[in-house]
């Protein structure tokens, strides 16, 4: 159903980590821990400001893959990992996209489940590779049918 997705990326979008969003996301998270939020206990950190949460990056915008087109409603979150190179850094602007990775159906009781992997990254200024992320979406059969 997305065999020809598979490779397809969206431009790259600038995206901001922004102090008062990292601070708003800490509390949202209910991790306040001084690292992200606490400014002179950055500044003392190793890493000379604060950092961002490790899954703060699910609030980047990674742009559109056009013509592909996943349902609102319905899907299934599968799994998701992190890696990153180094903590983001408050106050630094990283690129991001998003692409698809690859695509599998596997067939169950309730019919066909689709298992789509979208890969997100994150690049530097320079273009090296900071952080990325790998999402597994189920479709059910149900949402298929829908599509």
């Amino acid at each position: 159903m997305f065999e020809d997705a598979i490779g397809r990326r969206s431009e790259k979008v600038e995206n901001a980590v922004e102090r008062g969003a990292v601070r708003k996301f800490a509390e949202a998270i209910g991790d306040p821990h001084p690292i992200f939020v606490d400014r002179e206990f950055g500044q003392n950190s190793k890493y000379g400001d604060n950092i961002a949460p490790p899954t703060f990056p699910r609030v980047f915008d990674y742009g559109v893959i056009e013509s592909l087109q996943l349902p609102i409603a319905g899907l299934i979150h599968g799994e998701q990992e992190f890696e990153y190179k180094r903590p983001l850094l408050v106050g630094e602007s990283l690129y991001c996209y998003t692409e698809i990775e690859k695509y599998a159906e596997k067939k169950a009781q309730s019919g066909k489940l689709g298992f789509l992997t979208i890969r997100n990254a994150g690049d530097d200024e320079m273009g090296n590779e900071i952080f990325s992320s790998k999402t597994v979406v189920i479709i059910t059969e149900a949402v298929r049918g829908g599509m």
